[in-house]
């Protein structure tokens, strides 16, 4: 009988040995696992419900197109906050966290910048492959080839000087872009905005042959109220493409031609 519990405890430690022994295995493959990046999640918001970057942009930006690849590389040579450097170099990556979990994978989030109107050059033969988007801080950010944003095209000699909308003295047709773009009725209306060297504006609509003279981007509430009352009011009575001029530039005062 004693010989029968010594050779059980025998086979206990032993049992208790492997187990210890694979235990220490698996142990430091998770250890290994964590200290290599095993792989790259990559996440992205999107815009409208689609992205302007895939999954294949974000980690050609992340590695330099492959000269610098991350998958592999111990955790002591991965510089998080420079990753994050290179990928904010790109226009279109508003922000990005880049981090780590406790499964060795390389998390990337990304945040897209989000369009008011997209900026077209001059001349008329590349109007439908060129141009760059105004994002909602007034950054030109360029165009994708994974998704085209449907917002009003901007055109105009105003922005041979102006490349941006972010400073102080554009903010008023920032304003203005932001309005079109956060009423349904305008964001379904406006087509086209051409502004002039002095800033003010004449916009195109979808239904109609008329243009529409805003003059510059002030006074919103006031121009918006009047541009309103003609298309509730004296466009569906006197007709659609009755007029090839609708100004409402001055004070209290609507013309119809």
């Amino acid at each position: 009988m004693f010989s029968t519990f010594k050779s059980s405890k025998k086979w206990l430690l032993s049992a208790a040995g492997i187990f210890t022994l694979f235990g220490l295995i698996a142990f430091t493959e998770v250890r290994h696992g964590q200290q290599h990046v095993k792989s790259v999640v990559v996440r992205l918001d999107e815009v409208d419900g689609h992205r302007f970057l895939t999954r294949r942009d974000v980690l050609g930006y992340l590695t330099n197109e492959g000269a610098n690849p991350v998958v592999g590389e111990n955790y002591d040579n991965v510089d998080l906050r420079r990753l994050e450097e290179r990928l904010r170099q790109h226009g279109l990556v508003k922000s990005c966290q880049v981090s780590r979990d406790l499964n060795g994978d390389l998390l990337v989030s990304i945040e897209q910048p989000h369009p008011l109107a997209r900026l077209m050059p001059s001349g008329d033969g590349i109007r439908s492959v060129s141009g760059q988007y105004v994002s909602e801080e007034g950054r030109f950010f360029p165009i994708s080839m994974n998704y085209s944003a449907r917002v009003p095209v901007l055109t105009g000699s105003f922005f041979a000087q102006n490349r941006s909308l972010a400073n102080k003295r554009n903010q008023p047709l920032l304003e203005l872009l932001k309005r079109i773009h956060d009423d349904p009725f305008w964001r379904a209306q406006i087509t086209e905005l051409s502004v002039d060297e002095q800033g003010d504006i004449t916009m195109w609509p979808q239904i109609g042959n008329h243009r529409i003279e805003f003059g510059p981007p002030t006074e919103l509430d006031a121009k918006f109220k009047k541009l309103k009352l003609v298309y509730t009011d004296v466009l569906p009575a006197k007709g659609w493409n009755r007029y090839s001029r609708v100004s409402v530039q001055y004070r209290n005062q609507i013309v119809c031609e």
